[in-house]
């Protein structure tokens, strides 16, 4: 296991959780307002796909079948 695979896919879960709950945080809100001119109201489903993007990744990166 690879630990930074682990911490990619905790920052995705993070991230998927925020934008499922639209979440007030303030780093979350940082990205929402980033992002809001260009996806509208659909940028906390954007958010959703680009955390569970980030979860496939780190899961990838943890079991080494990426980045060897």
């Amino acid at each position: 296991m690879n630990i930074w695979g682990l911490v990619t896919a905790a920052v995705g879960l993070l991230l998927f959780c925020w934008a499922t709950t639209q979440s007030e945080f303030v780093v979350y809100r940082l990205l929402v307002a980033r992002n809001k001119s260009v996806w509208g109201e659909n940028v906390h489903r954007f958010h959703q796909f680009s955390g569970l993007a980030v979860i496939t990744f780190g899961v990838l990166l943890a079991l080494r079948i990426v980045g060897r």
